[in-house]
């Protein structure tokens, strides 16, 4: 059985149109992509709005974030090794510069999952809460956006 996502523009009127469709995408990267609040796509950031779980496929619903802006001054992140990539980001109200505060990269689809959907990370001594959580595909990277909680 072919596993296919597909990202639909939440627009009843027009059908809900397929924006973005990935054929033969396996159900760990699917899991992660449910797991994510935005999708960055050729410079445009999307607000997941609800998944579902058709019979010939998985589908994201989106809507164009229009006060959301993709980060234009970073290219694709420069890869170390091998793995799923991670930005922890530190969120901060009313600008559009989020520092990073660590990168991770996972050998394993399920530690993706489980960082991504986590509320609280723990780093370098303070806790961080989970604000959103997008997938950067200009950038190919997760982005977990957080604020310290003291």
């Amino acid at each position: 059985m072919t596993t296919r996502l597909e990202y639909r523009r939440l627009d009843e009127r027009s059908g809900f149109p397929v924006l973005y469709y990935y054929d033969f995408i396996d159900k760990d990267e699917i899991a992660l992509r449910f797991a994510c609040d935005y999708f960055v796509k050729d410079g445009l950031v999307y607000e997941k709005t609800s998944c579902a779980i058709e019979i010939s496929c998985y589908v994201i619903y989106v809507q164009v974030a229009e006060d959301e802006k993709a980060l234009k001054s970073a290219g694709p992140v420069a890869r170390q090794k091998p793995g799923i990539m991670m930005e922890v980001r530190e969120f901060k109200e009313g600008t559009a510069h989020y520092p990073v505060v660590c990168t991770y990269t996972f050998q394993d689809d399920a530690d993706a999952i489980l960082h991504l959907q986590s509320q609280f990370l723990y780093l370098y001594g303070r806790e961080w809460e989970r604000t959103s959580t997008e997938i950067d595909e200009d950038r190919g990277v997760y982005v977990y956006y957080a604020q310290p909680t003291a």
